[in-house]
């Protein structure tokens, strides 16, 4: 525990506060935590597939030696600052600690917050021991930032505010634009905008927030495309009231019956395509603030009034189930919109003197005051695992007060994008603590997922994480001052700390482990109250559960924040270049604590690495299979089974929740309601949901599609008497191949079937002939692929463009799929999948290919370099490839003396299988996850975003 005494100076003429003194957690005095861990030189290589091209390479890069060898690969390439092959590049996890760390304790120091130095020794060292040993990491932007010239931006999370004038829609554009640009995203309400329904002064009608969503929509499409390859993070919320809101409901389920047609016309609509551009809406994601009085009209079947926003009256009545299930049916469509739950989330809302909480970030974990930020900072919980399967309650609550003093000393130092974020945010000093490895711990422990025991330990160390986080707010106030809004909001702060206390005084236990960590909450929580009644608080906010996608796997987690496990197997990476398929470490343990012998766990984990999955594990009492329950394959969890997850931790928390709740392509429309209204009594703040396959921009399954067409084609009135007539059809004609023509044969693995393409062109260019080879001659395979080949051959030279073969059989699916041995092309969903991008990369130029999102390494390289790829040279520049934002100089830094020679091991000479990959090869299972666009892998579900296993990369959540 942490204590207060008096020490620090008065600055601005204020009397006199108390430091706070530190008390050791892990480190020992005058020992340095570097000194008690053993380093190791290694080579970070990240290599274009298996052809062996490099597009990053440091060598001699030193980590601790239990680092993994993923976890150094992404510190090295995404966090080490400095440009490749000079002096000032960083190459030692040290030196990144240090340079952060560094800033950290200098300004806790210069601003009173240590009541001696050894407070400030002790709280440098047990930082930088907590961080090399992966016990917790700051967000991204930390890393990024900290200790270099560039300016010291800290927070990941942003919401902005917009009003109904020009001039703030506008700005709004503007502020948008600043934040895309530096990588981050941000949210909004455009509920202060007028409807379509209402007037302007001049007398004329309004455009309504939706056809401002256009400009927002396609400003964050440019700045994407301009700088970085992965589309804009931002939400756009509207509230249920909004007369507009049916418009805003249908707007991106439009969308997608647009780029149904488009497609069906012949237009190229996939991803990244030159035609998708005209299809709106794209760059964001939806919600809808739902409130308590239309969710019990949704109950009751009555009515809802919408409302003008100028005068508030009532201008048009609906039927309120009617529109929620326009809601649901948009979700079921294309996975928006999601909801918000605008009456719970303002009855947790600490500064309602200040302002009502009306939007969030793009990953709805951050809901608080409008021109805002938050930076965030998750602990990865297995660490907190003794041996003997007790939870480390003490350690942990230490960390926690220490985590919550370095994100506070953060604020004081920050920069930020624009003026009015940067007032709010020092004013309110919003933090943003949470956790990782939940899904990891829980198995581990023997709990399932899904169960009352899982959800009761989840619930008591989340109370734990923010009374304890709360407690140290209030020891902060008292040291260093409450935040400068706290006095106006004084009441109603105390009032939400008592009804996260009254939560936890209802937190009914189960075992022994909770009812462990649930007693220390239940102190930490009283403390919190007595102190906050002296002091104040230091933060308005201070907990969430973000995504923890990038920082996950710096921290070697299993699983992301509240996330359960995607897969029981899993691929590691090796020191020595290469991978191997490793069942997942918690297993083994989770099967001793729930008694199995060390034979049984043995045959267990051998079936479980050959299968995938438990059922039918030789030994395992079926009993045990919901222990081993995962997010995805034979023993999926239930929609309803995430939901309550998330109930069960929304009490403790000061923010919301970023997850979205998968359900599978069989879902109705009915399910997704009773997912949206359990939501809603169970007392979430936001909810997502993701049915599989109902975006066009993921490959479509085969009998969605065809329900989808038959619906139309019944639609469709047919005249009782059709008039005859003769038309005249002016015929292709085909022209035929000569007798010599160049020709280029491809030998291709998909999924470990091997074949051989041979495609030939005319003299005067343009494919004209494709001939496949599968299998042996004279087998079915080997016919059914000849017949193929002359079919399509035969289009090919009546005239059929080579870009409608690549928009039908693109992103087909059967087996075999999987990974390829083409450099270009990482993954296939099928044979047909694969033959049709290799002829699209070798027969279409790069425009084209564009518009179809097919891309070579070496062009995927070229856009993360920012360089154009249409005018690509066939050398790598690899230094360019770096992450070379200047590091400040030190003076005692050598600058290179002491910088290692050659490596003493080789690591990260080969990609390693994402689990998505790995669990679609076990099971013939195909997870809806886009490819990494930095290098070509597949992604895997990270709260409401997706995280790239191989090299780190996120896809709009730090």
């Amino acid at each position: 525990m942490t204590e207060t005494a008096s020490g620090s100076v008065a600055r601005g003429g204020k009397r006199p506060r108390k430091g706070l003194k530190m008390k050791r957690i892990f480190t020992k005095p005058g020992v340095h935590p570097y000194d008690e861990i053993a380093w190791e030189r290694r080579d970070v290589v990240m290599t274009n597939w298996r052809d062996g091209s490099i597009n990053f390479e440091q060598r001699g890069v030193e980590f601790p030696e239990f680092w993994s060898v993923n976890a150094a690969n992404i510190v090295t390439t995404k966090y080490f600052r400095g440009a490749v092959g000079t002096p000032q590049r960083e190459w030692s996890l040290k030196q990144l600690v240090d340079r952060v760390v560094g800033v950290y304790t200098r300004t806790a120091v210069e601003h009173g917050y240590f009541a001696g130095d050894e407070d400030a020794e002790i709280f440098d060292h047990e930082l930088k021991y907590a961080l090399v040993h992966q016990i917790f990491a700051f967000n991204s932007p930390v890393w990024f930032n900290v200790g270099t010239k560039s300016p010291q931006q800290v927070s990941a999370c942003f919401i902005l505010s917009v009003d109904d004038q020009m001039e703030s829609i506008l700005e709004w554009y503007k502020e948008e634009g600043v934040i895309f640009k530096g990588g981050s995203g941000s949210g909004v309400n455009l509920s202060r905008i007028r409807s379509s329904k209402e007037l302007l002064s001049s007398g004329g009608t309004a455009s309504g927030p939706v056809s401002f969503m256009r400009g927002a929509d396609a400003s964050a499409g440019t700045i994407k495309s301009g700088g970085a390859t992965r589309r804009a993070a931002k939400m756009v919320v509207l509230d249920v009231d909004h007369p507009d809101i049916e418009e805003f409901i249908e707007t991106k389920a439009r969308e997608e019956d647009k780029i149904r047609a488009l497609r069906d016309a012949g237009f190229d609509m996939d991803l990244g395509g030159k035609d998708i551009v005209s299809v709106q809406y794209q760059n964001a994601n939806n919600s809808v603030r739902v409130s308590d009085e239309f969710m019990r009209a949704v109950e009751k079947g009555g009515e809802f009034g919408l409302r003008a926003r100028l005068t508030g009256e009532v201008i048009e009545t609906v039927d309120a189930r009617g529109l929620f299930r326009k809601m649901a049916k948009a979700a079921w469509e294309c996975a928006d919109p999601g909801v918000q739950y605008d009456d719970t989330i303002n009855d947790w809302h600490t500064t309602p003197e200040t302002g009502r909480i009306t939007a969030s970030n793009p990953c709805s974990e951050y809901v608080h005051l409008d021109n805002s930020s938050c930076n965030l900072a998750s602990i990865n919980l297995l660490k907190f695992l003794k041996d003997d399967n007790s939870f480390d309650v003490a350690n942990f609550v230490k960390l926690t007060e220490l985590i919550i003093t370095a994100m506070d000393v953060s604020i004081t130092f920050a920069d930020f994008p624009t003026e009015k974020i940067g007032e709010t945010t020092r004013a309110y000093r919003q933090l943003g603590i949470g956790y990782a490895n939940l899904g990891a711990l829980l198995m581990a422990t023997g709990h399932a997922y899904d169960s009352d025991g899982g959800r009761a330990v989840a619930g008591a160390i989340t109370s734990l994480m923010t009374g304890t986080s709360y407690r140290r707010s209030a020891e902060l106030a008292g040291a260093v001052g409450p935040y400068d809004g706290y006095a106006r909001n004084a009441e109603p702060h105390k009032r939400v700390m008592r009804k996260h206390a009254a939560a936890n005084d209802n937190l009914r236990t189960i075992g022994s482990m909770d009812a462990k960590i649930h007693a220390e909450a239940s102190r930490q929580w009283s403390e919190c109250l007595r102190l906050g009644e002296k002091n104040g608080f230091r933060n308005a906010q201070a907990s969430l559960l973000a995504p923890t996608g990038t920082i996950g796997l710096m921290m070697d987690c299993d699983t992301t924040g509240i996330e359960p496990d995607l897969a029981l197997v899993k691929f590691k990476k090796l020191v020595g270049g290469g991978s191997m398929q490793i069942v997942n470490q918690t297993i083994p343990r989770a099967l001793k604590q729930l008694g199995y012998l060390q034979e049984q766990i043995e045959a267990i984990v051998e079936y479980i690495a050959e299968h995938g999955h438990v059922v039918d594990a030789p030994g395992l009492r079926q009993e045990h299979y919901e222990v081993f329950d995962c997010a995805m394959g034979e023993r999926a969890i239930a929609p309803m089974g995430h939901v309550r997850m998330m109930a069960a931790t929304q009490p403790f928390l000061s923010g919301a929740i970023s997850k979205t709740v998968n359900l599978p392509e069989s879902a109705t429309i009915d399910d997704i309601e009773q997912v949206y209204l359990e939501g809603w009594k169970l007392g979430l703040k936001a909810l997502a949901v993701y049915r599989d396959n109902c975006k066009v921009g993921q490959p479509l399954s085969a009998g969605s599609g065809a329900k989808k067409d038959e619906a139309k084609d019944a639609a469709e009135v047919v005249p009782a008497e059709p008039e005859v007539k003769v038309i005249e059809v002016n015929r292709p004609t085909r022209r035929r191949m000569p007798n010599q023509r160049p020709s280029t044969t491809t030998r291709f693995t998909v999924g470990g079937a091997k074949g051989y393409m041979t495609a030939s062109s005319y003299p005067d260019d343009g494919l004209g002939e494709v001939f496949l080879k599968m299998s042996k001659q004279g087998s079915t395979l080997a016919g059914v692929m000849d017949a193929f080949s002359v079919a399509i051959s035969i289009g090919l030279q009546y005239g059929v463009p080579l870009e409608t073969y690549m928009s039908k059989f693109v992103n087909m699916r059967f087996e075999p799929a999987g990974m390829t041995d083409d450099p270009d092309i990482r993954m296939a969903t099928s044979v047909m999948d694969y033959i049709f991008r290799r002829l699209a990369l070798d027969h279409l130029p790069y425009d084209e290919r564009a518009a179809l999102g097919i891309f070579s390494a070496a062009e995927r390289a070229a856009q993360q370099r920012g360089e154009d790829p249409a005018a690509l040279q066939e050398t790598v520049d690899r230094e360019a490839l770096a992450q070379s934002a200047p590091i400040e100089a030190k003076p005692e830094d050598a600058q290179g003396e002491d910088r290692p020679g050659a490596a003493e091991t080789q690591g990260g000479a080969a990609p390693a299988s994402p689990s998505a990959m790995t669990l679609e090869s076990h099971q013939r299972f195909t997870a809806d996850a886009p490819l990494c666009m930095t290098c070509g892998t597949k992604m895997r579900p990270a709260g409401s975003c997706y995280v790239c296993e191989g090299c780190g990369s996120t896809s709009g959540c730090s």
